[in-house]
């Protein structure tokens, strides 16, 4: 891989990294520390959610319009500052709020940027770039998520200052290592943004058609952190059973890349033949769960979600970047963020609803339907595209 690359990769890891301390905690800062109810623990982390969502789109944007470092150094100081006075006023509930939205809007105009710049950094690479940015998340969550036990051995609130710590640590980085990007926009790196008016609206229709299917994968993979964890301990399995699924999760993402490159070799997947086959392991995976009574069917149904996350997650920017004409790589890579943390947002409360209404059996079934249904959307994506090759070619024959 290119050394810039790395240098993206070690940024996305300490961005992970500090939002990691936090989340696995929120509802236990908002019980144990603040005295509010789960309902108001939840509406947070939707709040931080839709933050995530605009920030997203308007950094997708600035990236087409600003270039790569302007728009990463944005959203880092923005993000960096509400960590950082998160650190002082944890301990009310509406400054609580207020500073993880803005961490939650900083993070969102960069995570586009990120994938883009990673793609324009390194166009031959192809879905590797993408798959590279996502060992990285993973690498954080892993490492985020361990150290817990540590920061908060003395107190609880010593995560604040280890999140706002991580966070200046990430403006620091990216101030010294992205200077000389300050330029790049796409793969048009300066050509400015007139090219891309003539975007295809059947390429935006393919990548909605895409995003659908993305939206539906994190409606399911959200239950994980949301429903799921209530159901283990309501069977009697102690939290910390539950954390090291989540630690096997981080583990074998980084672990089992050279197995996952050589399945999609070996079987000559394209990229809708990849996110297909991800999407049906998706499936499996929670239809397992609809049996799982022990810790050892949770096992299995992780294991097997987090070999379909492989082949789902790395795909999605891939194929955004593939698609976005000259010019317009951060506005569809900040569409495709903007759906992922749609469906984040979105997800635990439609679970919820599910189970309080019928059953989290019901809810798994639920899930597998839709992840089913998604397929044929996976396989037919690029037909508008076909409309875009037919317009071209009777232009060219005019």
């Amino acid at each position: 891989m290119p050394k810039s690359i790395w240098i993206l990769m070690v940024a996305t890891a300490i961005n992970i990294t500090g939002a990691s301390f936090l989340w696995p905690l929120n509802a236990i800062i908002m019980t144990q520390l603040l005295g509010q109810s789960l309902t108001a623990s939840g509406a947070v982390l939707m709040l931080n959610a839709g933050a995530g969502v605009l920030g997203s789109l308007i950094g997708g944007r600035l990236y087409d319009r600003i270039g790569a470092y302007p728009t990463i150094l944005l959203g880092c100081v923005l993000s960096a500052a509400s960590a950082v006075l998160l650190a002082f006023y944890y301990g009310e509930y509406g400054w609580y709020a207020v500073f993880l939205a803005g961490m939650g809007f900083g993070s969102g105009m960069m995570a586009p940027s990120m994938y883009a710049l990673a793609g324009s950094l390194w166009p031959e690479g192809g879905r590797k770039s993408a798959n590279a940015i996502y060992v990285a998340q993973n690498v954080g969550v892993s490492l985020g998520t361990a150290l817990i036990g540590v920061v908060t051995l003395v107190r609880l609130t010593d995560v604040f200052v280890a999140n706002a710590a991580m966070h200046v640590l990430l403006l620091v980085y990216i101030a010294v290592f992205f200077r000389h990007w300050s330029g790049s926009k796409g793969r048009t790196a300066g050509a400015g943004i007139q090219h891309a008016n003539k975007a295809s609206k059947y390429r935006l229709q393919a990548l909605w058609v895409v995003s659908v299917a993305f939206f539906i994968s994190w409606l399911g993979y959200t239950q994980w952190q949301a429903n799921v964890s209530v159901y283990i301990q309501s069977l009697g399995i102690p939290l910390h059973a539950y954390s090291i699924l989540w630690t096997m999760n981080g583990l074998l993402i980084v672990l089992a890349q050279p197995l996952i490159q050589w399945v999609i070799q070996k079987g000559r997947l394209t990229l809708k033949g990849q996110m297909g086959l991800g999407l049906f392991i998706f499936a499996l995976s929670y239809l397992v769960l609809t049996q799982a009574q022990v810790f050892s069917g949770f096992f299995v149904a992780m294991l097997i979600l987090t070999i379909g996350e492989m082949f789902v997650w790395p795909a999605v920017p891939t194929i955004a970047n593939a698609l976005a004409p000259s010019g317009r790589e951060g506005a569809y890579q900040g569409i495709v963020n903007s759906v992922a943390t749609g469906g984040r947002m979105i997800g635990p409360l439609l679970g919820g609803i599910v189970v309080d209404r019928f059953s989290i059996q019901v809810l798994f079934v639920l899930i597998s339907i839709l992840l089913l249904l998604a397929i044929p959307l996976v396989r037919l994506y690029d037909r508008p595209l076909l409309k875009e090759h037919q317009n071209d070619h009777l232009n060219n024959a005019q």
